[in-house]
């Protein structure tokens, strides 16, 4: 990942990302998705339509706050604003789900599924179910530039204010036809044009990523909180996040039900990547699996 320079601390916002990505189904489960850092929605889309096409549920892809914004803006985005965020986004998911009277699933990719995790343990009550895909608490993969492990150090110098990242192949692809796609896209973006909403993100910004160490470090300390049947999914060969991300989660979480699923053949994106078909299946049997028996004639409630 090549380093670029820019002072855009002074960038105005813009109008908020629209809020599209909400799927009506059967209304018997809810599934609240977070979307991975720098990224968007979108990148949710395809397990999303196929949890509501093949499995009836009600489905959320709701944006992260200021994503979708100029990356000058993004940078500015302190992790305690970003989960509350996140937190208020997740009530309005439960209210609904208790109207209902469906079950609530939280889940995610990448930062998304550690934010999805920190849920879970606040409100083991709420949560019935977690999904967690490319979990990334180590930034450990093949593909992650050494410089990465100065993250800390720089976190206490001026220096991350305006020192951008920017991405490189394969962008958590092993597509290459998608790939292809990606860097076309990326290839005329430049930090002052960078903030199209529901689109990802060329850079990413060192001062984010500082503030992802501190997120990262309380998803860690609540882990045993997490008690919730979970699904994790990793990539083998994932180029941002080994599989000890994975791991971790699956030895450290006190939830009695616990699901590994490994890919062989994707990276990081793993909903948009070339197993995404085996990761929505897998995302929408869990899902089944956790929908009331109905009293009288003992099956489920929710077409199969």
């Amino acid at each position: 990942m090549g380093i670029e320079w820019a002072w855009l601390r002074h960038t105005a916002t813009t109008a908020p990302t629209p809020d599209k990505l909400r799927l009506k189904g059967a209304a018997r489960c809810s599934v609240f998705l977070l979307h991975g850092l720098t990224g968007g929605p979108s990148e949710l889309a395809y397990v999303a339509h196929y949890l509501k096409r093949r499995a009836e549920l009600d489905v959320w892809c709701p944006p992260l706050l200021n994503h979708g914004q100029p990356i000058g803006v993004l940078a500015r985005t302190r992790w305690r604003e970003l989960y509350a965020s996140v937190t208020g986004q997740f009530d309005e998911a439960r209210r609904i789900a208790s109207a209902n009277g469906a079950p609530l699933v939280v889940g995610g990719l990448s930062i998304g599924a550690v934010l999805a995790l920190m849920l879970a343990a606040k409100f083991p009550a709420d949560v019935a179910g977690i999904i967690c895909l490319s979990p990334t608490l180590f930034y450990d993969g093949w593909n992650v530039p050494w410089t990465h492990r100065l993250i800390p150090l720089v976190d206490f110098t001026p220096l991350k204010y305006f020192t951008y990242q920017r991405e490189e192949a394969p962008y958590g692809l092993r597509d290459e036809a998608l790939r292809a796609r990606v860097a076309q896209e990326y290839e005329n973006t430049s930090l002052q044009n960078e903030g199209e909403p529901n689109h990802g993100y060329a850079h990413y910004p060192i001062r984010l990523m500082c503030e992802m160490h501190h997120l990262i470090s309380e998803c860690l300390n609540i882990l045993p909180y997490v008690t919730a049947p979970i699904l994790i999914v990793q990539a083998e060969n994932d180029d941002a996040t080994s599989p000890r991300n994975a791991a971790l989660i699956y030895e450290r979480v006190g939830s009695l039900r616990k699901e590994l699923l490994l890919l062989r053949d994707s990276f990081h994106m793993v909903t948009v990547d070339l197993e995404r078909a085996k990761v929505a299946s897998a995302m929408a049997a869990f899902c089944r699996s956790l929908v009331p028996v109905s009293p009288v004639s003992g099956i489920r409630l929710l077409n199969q």
